[in-house]
């Protein structure tokens, strides 16, 4: 090495932290799991991070969350864009995927200094934020990759959907047949990918657009482990021209999560309840039920027998069933609209939370033993890396889809029949905590997967392996 005045010439670079730039679409269901593997980075690879948010999602509980990251890890809100010339009734995913191309010239001018006051080797964007790879070309960011939060299921359909586009005729919840893509459960047209039931709203030819732009990607890392999906991995990793190699870096879920002062009291009630004897319902922090529904999952629980734990937001009166999506805050008090007498009756079987609880530390106590879950994805892996079964009562995005993989697919889940009356409900609810058929089958299942997660975590697992030979690439 050259010398001058005293100095290796080249070292002063190479001595800084490697830097990974990340744009986070709207969602703690998105900034969660990007959150993790800047941890990840970090911990195992010396890797330090920016996490770039949105102006729209700045509410109470995603700052929080922000100000509770390790100091390797900072996080930046980019400018408000102006939406107003979008639709009132505008699709979350078209409200998403606009903010993002709206927000280029910002987010080029934001990694242009990163690349001067940072060693940046890599951006990395989430599942809406593929046209963001603009901005990373034109500041000069050597390597995109685009993180994909949920599985290799919504991942193969999105990447299939310029295809599918042009082949299928008509609506998919139309379609006779489910779809089939390789390696992955059939799907029924009804249950495919909420922004895709409408081919006529913008938000279905975001998606189609989407699939084009994520072969922008120099590689795709995705939030799923192989033996969840072995059918899956197996046909993405049959190597393809033009498709960005596939890694299963996951599961990725909330870590050392922030929680108050003291203990949470529902972790106290779960104590006195006897092992695997409580079914925790929750449908995450963007999901809220229509009214009715709300009633009769209160006395389906009721009718059930089984000592449950419902986190209970307020039902929404649109019947929107994402109203807490940009803010996970339930805004009025959501047992006024429980059935009459059900708080009475059930308070020596049930307990009830008002808008939120520590979920991770729920799952991971001994007493829990069935996840009443909306399937969205974090949840999904939470419960799994937790060992506990799930029936799956889908809302909203991709989560039908993810239920059909569930129940049909891995047979990690029962499946809430459609038409929820409450003795259907206690009667599934009664099945995945204590039947001998199906629900015996679940739980073993679980168990099984449950294993093969933490072996893939474990040092020399496959995900592991997989994102070691990732960050390769950028030191």
């Amino acid at each position: 090495m050259v010398e001058a005045n005293g100095v290796c010439v080249g070292t002063a670079e190479s001595r800084r932290p490697p830097h990974v730039a990340m744009l986070v679409t709207p969602g703690m269901g998105h900034l969660i799991p990007l959150a993790e593997l800047a941890k990840r980075l970090a911990a195992r690879h010396g890797v330090t991070a920016t996490l770039l948010t949105f102006a729209s999602t700045a509410s109470a509980t995603q700052r929080a969350f922000l100000a509770s990251l390790p100091p390797s890890i900072s996080a930046l809100s980019l400018p408000p864009v102006d939406l107003s010339d979008l639709a009132p009734d505008a699709a979350i995913e078209t409200l998403m995927s606009e903010e993002c191309v709206r927000l280029v010239p910002a987010l080029t001018a934001v990694l242009s200094e990163l690349r001067e006051t940072t060693r940046l080797v890599a951006f990395v964007a989430d599942l809406f934020g593929a046209d963001s790879f603009e901005a990373a070309v034109a500041a000069g960011v050597p390597r995109r990759y685009l993180f994909f939060p949920t599985n290799l299921l919504g991942l193969t359909l999105i990447m299939h959907l310029p295809e599918l586009d042009a082949t299928v005729p008509g609506e998919f919840r139309d379609l006779a047949e489910p779809i089939r893509l390789p390696g992955c459960v059939p799907v029924p047209g009804k249950d495919i990918l909420a922004p895709l039931q409408d081919k006529s709203n913008p938000s279905y030819r975001w998606m189609v657009h989407h699939g084009k732009r994520y072969l922008d990607a120099d590689a795709i890392l995705v939030n799923s482990f192989d033996a969840v999906e072995p059918d899956a991995i197996a046909a993405l990793r049959v190597p393809k021209p033009g498709r960005p190699p596939v890694y299963n870096i996951g599961p990725l879920i909330q870590t050392n999560a922030a929680s108050p002062a003291p203990r949470a009291a529902c972790l106290d009630w779960l104590d006195r309840q006897p092992p695997k004897s409580v079914i925790f319902v929750s449908f995450g922090s963007g999901g809220s039920l229509p009214r009715e529904q709300m009633h009769e999952l209160a006395l389906g629980l009721e009718l059930s027998g089984q000592r449950f734990l419902w986190v209970v937001r307020s039902p929404s009166d649109e019947g929107a069933l994402n109203a807490n999506y940009y803010d996970a805050e339930s805004k009025k008090d959501p047992l006024a609209y429980l059935p009459d007498g059900f708080v009475e009756r059930t308070k020596d079987v049930g307990l009830l939370v008002p808008s939120w609880a520590p979920q991770i530390k729920v799952l991971a106590h001994q007493a829990t033993g069935g996840f009443l879950v909306h399937c969205g994805w974090n949840s999904v892996l939470e419960g799994l890396l937790h060992g506990v079964p799930m029936l799956a009562w889908p809302l909203f995005a991709e989560q039908r889809q993810n239920a059909v993989m569930l129940a049909d697919g891995i047979g990690a889940a029962i499946r809430m029949p459609e038409t929820k009356k409450k003795d259907e409900i206690a009667a599934t609810v009664r099945e995945i905590m204590v039947g001998k058929g199906k629900g015996a089958e679940v739980r073993a299942k679980v168990l099984e997967l449950q294993k093969a997660a933490e072996e893939g975590l474990a040092e020399g697992g496959a995900a592991t392996v997989a994102l070691d030979e990732v960050v390769r690439r950028w030191i």
